[in-house]
C-alpha cells in the first residue's frame, strides 16, 4: 500500500474531511466551520488533508497568529488509525507553526480521546489545563 500524501486542503476536500470528522467525533464540525477556517487561509490558517489514491483519510488545520499557534483539528478516518498518519500531521502542523514565528502550540483534546492525548504527548504535548 502506498503512503497517504499531504497536501494543501481546498474546498473540494471539505465534504470528505466533514464525512470523517462526523464519524469520529460526537460535537462534529459543520461543513460551515470548515468553510470559515478555510477562508482564513493562508493569513492565519493552514489546512491539510492526507491523500490515499485520491481519497481524503486523514486532515489537520492551525491557526497562526503572532506567537501563538493552536491546533484546530486532527483526525484520521478509522481505517488510517495506528499507520503514523496522526503523527504525520501533526507534525506538518507543528513545522508551519515555527515557519510561521510561533513560540508556543497550544491545543485541545477531549478528555475521552485517549489515543489523541498520547499522540500530543508523544509529542511533547503537555498538560495545562482541564476544562
Amino acid at each position: 500500500m502506498t503512503a497517504a500524501v499531504l497536501r494543501r486542503m481546498r474546498w473540494w476536500d471539505v465534504e470528505a474531511a466533514h464525512r470523517i470528522e462526523t464519524e469520529l467525533f460526537p460535537d462534529a464540525w459543520s461543513l460551515e466551520q470548515f468553510w470559515s477556517e478555510l477562508a482564513h487561509v493562508p493569513e492565519t490558517r493552514h489546512y491539510l488533508v492526507a491523500d490515499l489514491d485520491g481519497e481524503v483519510v486523514g486532515y489537520a488545520g492551525l491557526i497562526c497568529t503572532g506567537h501563538q499557534a493552536d491546533v484546530q483539528t486532527l483526525a484520521v478516518a478509522r481505517a488510517q488509525q495506528g499507520t503514523g498518519l496522526g503523527r504525520r500531521l501533526l507534525d506538518a502542523l507543528l513545522a508551519e507553526a515555527r515557519r510561521r514565528g510561533a513560540g508556543e502550540v497550544l491545543l485541545e483534546v477531549r478528555a475521552d480521546n485517549e489515543a489523541a492525548q498520547a499522540l500530543y504527548a508523544r509529542a511533547g504535548f503537555e498538560r495545562i489545563g482541564v476544562r
